[in-house]
Order: structure tokens, then C-alpha cells, then sequence
């Protein structure tokens, strides 16, 4: 960064490094470089929330939480298409897909999702009885599809799946949306070194929500970000593990607690989540793009959090680490320069 830069508070700067890193060895992990892009807000384009009939007695919904699913038809008897398209393009191809499937009797069908030209299938479904509890389907029951040729069929994913009366729910991952995280937030809070409180409010209105961890006097403070992008589950998972262990009753995390207080906002992008999108929030960006400019209220209401807390407390954010999910293993580190 340009020696201008580095003169901008360490609240500002935490987030831009992050990202700085990522601008330098996004190729190393097999990723395309990050290009500097516009934040202003833009146009999305919201799903029809309604319980489909299919025909045939079977049924599909996408009224809930975490849900996306564009269009649906009954191709054949017992074949299911499954459109899904993004909030908006350009777009990072990670497609999110979620959806309910039921009918009035049991049998087995085969379903097929699709994508727009060009985004290819990122995510094996996950399936559930009951919304909570989740398993990878198994490798046996994707189907291939021998009218399409190899490339299209890059495009969309077949596979096997039994319905009944009983709904059965599938998703890209596990349904993480904004009342499940706050339920997680609420049952942390119960220790006396924990509290939550709201920073701000989405593009819709919705909280934004942080935990401090700690009883510390702030002169030392961590800042941790998780599901700036809706689909990376795992990345929240791994979030979660992260906060738990600093948490909990060990001597270490006790130690720790004693000298860092530690500011987590686990949902950094609670309308894109719960809209079931597939990377922006619901001004239609991009949420990691925009720590230089900061027209998106989420990242701002951070920003001015952090901001306002240097101020007050004359402490120090000493280390910032925002939760992600990709193909690989990776911790994108700040050089020393």
C-alpha cells in the first residue's frame, strides 16, 4: 500500500490489508486477481416466495429463510427441473440453491438442477427431514444426462432423491440464516464475559449484530467477520469453532480474555443470507469489494464502529480475521511490509 495509506487508522486499515492480501496471492490459490470495482448499489432481482404443484401430487417451496429456487417445472413424470439464477450479474459462480420438496405419495424422483450459461454446478446437495440436521447426499444418486454434451452439462446437476408427505429440504449447505446465528449469539451471551449488542442495520433494515468476548479494558482488541458472502457456510462454521474456543472455560482463553476483548460480527450480510444469495448483499454488492469506499451500510456500520471504539477506548485493533470458504485450506496473511 502507498505510504499515504498506511497513515489511515488502524480501524480502516485492518479490513483493506485483508483484502489487499487477497488482491496479491488470489492467483496462488486459483483464483482470478481481484479487480478494484464500483459499490455503488444496484438493481436485484428478488425470487417469487410461493409453494409450487407441480403435477404428478408433488409439491416444491421456497418460503423460507435461506431459500432460492427461481423456477421449477415437472419435466417428465417423475423429473424435476430446478431453475436457479443470481440476485444479480456479473456474479461470482458460487450458485446457492434451497428449496422443499414433498408429495402427496411416496415415491422416488429424479431432480435437476440448472444454472445460467456459463456457472457451473459449486455445491453437492445437502439434504434433511427437518431443516436442522443435514447430510451430504450420497455420490450414487447423481445421474448424468447423455442428451446434454460434456460442457453443458457442466451446467447443472441430476440427481436421484425419494419424496413423501414428509418434506424433505435441499440446500447447497446447511441453512445458517440470520435466526439460527442469532440463537448461537444469544446462548453465548448466557456467560458473563460475553455480550451482544447492534452496530447497525442492513440495506433492509435488518441488525447487524456483534458479540464482545472479554473483560478486558479495550486498549487490545481483535475484530473477527464471518458470511460477508451468503454461500460460505463453512467458513461460518469455522468462525464459530473460532469464537467457542475463545470462549470457553480453558486457562489459555481465559489468559487471552484477561489482556484482548474480541468484537465479532458473525453475519456480516444478513439480507443476502436470508434472500439465499448467491454472493451480493441486497444493494447488490459485493460486501468484500467495498472497504475503501464504503457505500454499503454493512461495511460502513463496521467501519464506524471501529472508529468510534479507537477513539473512545484509545486502543488498538491488533489483528483482523474475516472467516471465508473456497476450494482449499488457506490463510491469506498480511505481509510484514
Amino acid at each position: 500500500m502507498k505510504s499515504t495509506k498506511r497513515n489511515l487508522l488502524t480501524a480502516i486499515s485492518i479490513p483493506i490489508l485483508l483484502l489487499s492480501a487477497c488482491e496479491r496471492d488470489s492467483k496462488w490459490a486459483g483464483q482470478e486477481p481481484i479487480k478494484r470495482v464500483s459499490t455503488l448499489s444496484k438493481p436485484i432481482q428478488l425470487q417469487v416466495k410461493k409453494t409450487f404443484n407441480l403435477g404428478n401430487d408433488i409439491f416444491c417451496s421456497n418460503e423460507f429463510d435461506g431459500a432460492r429456487l427461481n423456477g421449477v417445472s415437472l419435466t417428465y413424470d417423475t423429473l424435476v427441473t430446478v431453475l436457479i439464477t443470481p440476485e444479480n450479474t456479473p456474479i461470482n459462480g458460487s450458485p446457492w440453491y434451497g428449496f422443499k420438496i414433498w408429495s402427496a405419495n411416496s415415491k422416488n424422483i429424479q431432480l435437476r438442477l440448472t444454472y445460467l450459461e456459463g456457472v457451473k454446478h459449486r455445491y453437492n446437495p445437502k439434504i434433511s427431514k427437518d431443516g436442522i440436521h443435514w447430510k451430504t447426499i450420497d455420490s450414487t444418486q447423481f445421474i448424468s444426462n447423455p442428451e446434454l454434451d460434456n460442457e453443458q452439462s457442466a451446467y447443472e446437476l441430476g440427481f436421484k432423491v425419494s419424496v413423501s408427505p414428509d418434506t424433505l429440504w435441499i440446500s447447497a449447505q446447511e441453512l445458517q440464516t440470520s435466526k439460527h446465528n442469532r440463537a448461537w449469539m444469544d446462548e453465548l451471551a448466557t456467560k458473563e464475559y460475553i455480550s451482544v449488542q447492534t452496530i447497525g442495520k442492513s440495506k433492509e433494515g435488518k441488525p447487524i449484530e456483534m458479540l464482545k468476548i472479554g473483560n478486558a479494558d479495550d486498549s487490545k482488541m481483535i475484530l473477527v467477520l464471518s458470511r460477508q458472502h451468503p454461500p460460505e457456510v463453512t467458513g461460518y462454521f469455522a468462525m464459530k469453532a473460532f469464537v467457542e474456543k475463545l470462549s470457553d472455560n480453558s486457562e489459555l482463553a481465559q489468559q487471552f480474555r484477561a489482556k484482548y476483548n474480541t468484537y465479532v460480527i458473525p453475519m456480516v450480510n444478513p439480507d443476502g443470507v436470508d434472500h439465499g444469495h448467491w454472493r451480493h448483499n441486497s444493494g447488490g454488492i459485493d460486501l468484500n469489494r467495498d472497504w475503501e469506499t464504503f457505500n454499503q451500510p454493512e461495511v460502513l456500520a463496521i467501519k464506524n464502529f471501529m472508529e468510534n471504539k479507537v477513539k473512545e477506548s484509545k486502543g488498538k485493533f491488533y489483528f483482523g480475521i474475516d472467516f471465508h470458504s473456497t476450494f482449499h485450506d488457506i490463510y491469506y496473511t498480511i505481509d510484514t511490509t
